[in-house]
C-alpha cells in the first residue's frame, strides 16, 4: 500500500508558462491556498489558477453492477496502486480585458501514470503531450519501435512514458474560466 499526500507529491505543482506569468507559488502554499495567480504584463489581465483532484471509488451493489464515483482529495489521502485520480485545472480571468495566448503546463506527478485519451478542455483549448520531460510536445505522441524483424516502425507512445500535459488557450474572454480534467493511474 503507498500512501501519499498531495504536497508529498512534488509534480502536482502547477507550472504556467506563458511569457505574462508573474509569480506561481509553490506547491505547498499552492494546496494551502488551492489558488495561484498568472499576471499579463502586457494587458495586467489576471489569470487565477486552481488544481483540484479527486478519487475514482468503485462501488458494486448487490445485483453485481458496478458505479463509478469521485471523491475530492483533502489533506492526506492513502492511494494504491491502481487507483484513478481525476485533477481539475481551472484558469479564472478575473479582470475586464481577454487574456491571449494562454498556456498551462502539468506535469504528470512521479508515481502516476497518464490515462490515454482522457482529457477533456473547454474554450477551443488544443491540448499536447510531452515523453521527454517538458522539453518538446505534440498532439499524439510517438516512439520508434524496432521489430524482430530488424525493421523501425513509428507507433503511438505509450501511456507510461507521459510526462507532461499542456494546454494552448488562445483567448480566455473577460470574467471567464477555462477548464481542463484528466486523469492519471497510481503505478
Amino acid at each position: 500500500m503507498k500512501r501519499l499526500s498531495l504536497a508529498g507529491l512534488g509534480a502536482f505543482a502547477l507550472i504556467a508558462t506563458v511569457p505574462f506569468v508573474s509569480q506561481v507559488p509553490g506547491v505547498a502554499s499552492l494546496w494551502h491556498s488551492t489558488s495561484a495567480n498568472a499576471q499579463n504584463v502586457k494587458t495586467q489581465g489576471q489569470i487565477q489558477l486552481r488544481l483540484e483532484a479527486d478519487k475514482q471509488v468503485v462501488a458494486q451493489d448487490q445485483q453485481g453492477k458496478q458505479s463509478k464515483t469521485w471523491q475530492p482529495l483533502k489533506g492526506q489521502v492513502v492511494v494504491r496502486p491502481g487507483d484513478v485520480l481525476r485533477y481539475t485545472l481551472s484558469g479564472e480571468n478575473k479582470s475586464d480585458r481577454p487574456v491571449k495566448n494562454l498556456i498551462l503546463n502539468q506535469p504528470i506527478p512521479k508515481g502516476m501514470v497518464y490515462v490515454l485519451q482522457s482529457t477533456n478542455v473547454t474554450n477551443n483549448a488544443k491540448v499536447i503531450y510531452s515523453i521527454d520531460g517538458g522539453r518538446n510536445f505534440v498532439e499524439n505522441p510517438t516512439v520508434k519501435v524496432t521489430l524482430p524483424d530488424g525493421k523501425v516502425e513509428t507507433k503511438p507512445a505509450p501511456a507510461n512514458l507521459y510526462t507532461h500535459i499542456r494546454l494552448q488557450v488562445p483567448l480566455v474572454a473577460a470574467k471567464t474560466t477555462v477548464k481542463a480534467t484528466y486523469q492519471t493511474q497510481v503505478r
